[in-house]
C-alpha cells in the first residue's frame, strides 16, 4: 500500500489479525498535493473547477477530473460542453473504451472526466501510452518518436493535474485518484475542489466550517485555502470510517454467529457421510425421541387429555400408529410405551434388511438422514436471515440486537437439531421398501415366409385381375 495514511491499517488488524505496511514508491515522488479550496455553494465550486480545467487545458497540460458517481460526472461534462473544451467521459456507460480512454489521458491539452470505479488495468503515461497504442493502432517509427517529444512537453507543463470535484466518504479513494498523477518519478499536481452542499461535508462538516467562513467575510467565488480545513475535512471522512467500520463489524458478528452453526452442522454431516455405520446414531436419535415422550406420557397421566397426548406421538412418529393404538398406548405404563415403540421401530429396521440386505439398508438411512438436514439446514437459513433483518427494531425497546439474535437464533438452532431426529425417525418408521422383480419374457413371434407370386396368378389384392396386369405392372 503506497501513500503516507494507512487508512483501513486498524480495520485489517481488528477483523483479520493483519497488520498492514506502507510500500516506498520505486522512484521519489515529486508530485505536489494542493491544499483543498474550499466554497460554499456548489456552483461556486463548479466555476472554479472550469476555470482550472480550462487554465491546463490552455497551457497544454492533460487533466484527470475525479467525480464521485456517473451522475455528477455527467454534470460536469455539460459544464465543460456549454463552454466548448473537448473531453472524454470514463463511467460505467462507457466500459468498453475504458483502456483506450485512459491510454490517452497523459496526451497534450487532454481532459478526462472519470468515476472513481473506472480506468483500470491501463496505466496512465504522459503523452500518451505508447505500449497500447502500439498494440491496438500499429503506430509507424516517426509516430512513436512524437510520443516521447510530447512525453517531455507534458512534464514541462507541470504533468498530469488531478482535479477532485468533491471528497469522497473514505481517504483511501481520494488517496487512489491523487496516485493516479506522478507515477515513476513523473511530476504532476492534484487538488480538491469542495463545497459546503457536498454530501460529506452537509452531513458530517458543514456547520463549524461555514461559521468559520462567515467570521472570515468569504465573499461569492472567493475560497479559503488553509491546513486546518484539510484537518477537518479529514476528520469528517474519519467519522464516515469508522461508522461504515463499525456496520461491517457488527455485520461481522452477525454472520459469526451463523458460522458457529455452519461449522456444527457440516461436522455432523462429514461425521456421516465418513461413517460405515450410522445405527449407533439413529439408536441415539430414538432415545431422545423417547425421553420426549415418557414427559409427554407423564403430562397425559397429569391432564388426562387424550388429544395432545395423540399430537405428540403423530409429530415425533407421523401416521404409522391409528387412534386405538395410540389410545393403548396412552394406558400402558412408560417403560412398557417405551419398549413397543422400540420393538416397533427394530421390527421396521429387520424387514428392510432382509428385503435390502445390511449394506444396502446402512446406504438408505445415510442418504435419507443427509436430505433431510441438508433440506431442513436450508429453511433455518433462510429464517436467520429473515431474523437478521427485523431484528434491529429490538433497540427501540431498548434491547441490544446482536444479543437479542444470538439467543433467538441458538433457540432455534436447538429446535433445527430436534427436528432433523424427529424427521429422520419418523421417516424411517413409515418407509415402506418395495422391491419390483422385472421377469424377461421373450415371445416367439413366429415369421410368415412369403411365397413367391407367380406373374400369371389372380393378384393379391382382389381386383380379379392377372397379377402382371396388376400390381405386378410395377414390378
Amino acid at each position: 500500500m503506497t501513500g503516507t495514511a494507512l487508512t483501513e491499517a486498524e480495520e485489517f488488524f481488528d477483523i483479520y489479525k493483519l497488520n498492514v505496511v506502507s510500500i516506498p514508491t520505486n522512484e521519489k515522488m515529486i508530485r505536489k498535493d494542493f491544499n483543498d479550496q474550499i466554497f460554499r455553494t456548489e456552483k461556486e465550486k463548479n466555476y472554479a473547477i472550469l476555470k482550472k480545467v480550462q487554465e491546463c487545458h490552455n497551457k497544454g497540460q492533460p487533466v484527470l477530473v475525479g467525480t464521485t458517481s456517473i451522475e455528477k460526472s455527467e454534470k460536469i461534462s455539460n459544464l465543460l460542453k456549454k463552454n466548448k473544451l473537448d473531453h472524454n467521459v470514463l463511467n460505467a456507460k462507457h466500459h468498453e473504451k475504458e483502456a483506450k480512454i485512459i491510454a490517452e489521458a497523459g496526451k497534450i491539452s487532454m481532459i478526462t472526466i472519470a468515476t472513481n470505479m473506472a480506468g483500470r488495468g491501463t496505466d496512465i503515461q504522459l503523452g500518451g501510452n505508447k505500449n497500447f497504442i502500439i498494440a491496438n493502432e500499429n503506430k509507424t517509427s516517426e509516430q512513436i518518436n512524437k510520443i516521447k517529444i510530447d512525453k517531455e512537453k507534458v512534464k514541462s507543463f507541470g504533468g498530469l493535474h488531478i482535479v477532485g470535484t468533491e471528497r469522497h466518504e473514505s481517504r483511501r479513494i481520494d488517496n487512489q485518484l491523487r496516485g493516479r498523477s506522478g507515477r515513476q518519478g513523473d511530476p504532476g499536481s492534484s487538488i480538491f475542489y469542495i463545497s459546503l452542499e457536498d454530501d460529506l461535508m452537509r452531513i458530517f462538516g458543514a456547520k463549524s466550517i461555514d461559521g468559520m467562513l462567515k467570521k472570515l467575510g468569504l465573499k461569492e467565488n472567493e475560497s479559503i485555502d488553509h491546513p486546518w480545513i484539510n484537518k477537518a475535512i479529514e476528520r469528517a471522512q474519519q467519522k464516515v470510517e469508522a461508522r461504515n467500520f463499525e456496520i461491517r463489524k457488527t455485520l461481522l458478528k452477525f454472520d459469526d454467529v451463523m458460522n458457529d452453526q455452519r461449522q456444527v452442522i457440516f461436522g455432523q454431516r462429514l461425521k456421516i457421510l465418513k461413517a460405515n455405520k450410522i445405527s449407533e446414531m439413529i439408536y441415539s436419535f430414538l432415545t431422545e425421541i423417547n425421553n420426549n415422550l415418557e414427559r409427554t406420557h407423564e403430562n397425559y397421566k397429569n391432564s388426562n387429555d387424550l388429544k395432545i397426548f395423540s399430537n405428540e406421538v403423530k409429530i415425533n412418529f407421523g401416521n404409522i400408529f391409528n387412534e386405538s393404538q395410540i389410545e393403548t398406548f396412552a394406558k400402558m405404563e412408560k417403560k412398557e410405551l417405551i419398549q413397543k415403540v422400540n420393538n416397533f421401530f427394530d421390527e421396521k429396521r429387520q424387514e428392510r434388511i432382509k428385503l435390502l440386505g445390511e449394506k444396502e439398508n446402512n446406504e438408505v438411512e445415510k442418504r435419507i438422514f443427509l436430505q433431510i438436514l441438508d433440506f431442513l439446514w436450508r429453511s433455518h437459513l433462510q429464517y436467520l436471515e429473515q431474523l437478521r433483518q427485523v431484528i434491529g427494531l429490538r433497540s427501540y425497546g431498548q434491547k441490544d440486537p446482536l444479543a437479542e439474535f444470538r439467543r433467538e437464533a441458538f433457540e432455534l438452532f436447538e429446535n433445527l437439531l430436534f427436528k432433523v431426529k424427529t424427521e429422520t425417525i419418523k421417516f424411517l418408521m413409515n418407509l415402506k421398501v418395495v422391491i419390483e422383480k422385472k421377469e424377461e419374457q421373450t415371445k416367439n413371434i413366429p415369421i410368415e415366409k412369403k411365397k413367391k407370386i407367380s406373374r400369371n396368378d389372380p393378384c393379391t389384392c382382389g381386383s380379379g385381375k392377372k397379377y402382371k396386369h396388376c400390381c405386378g405392372r410395377a414390378a
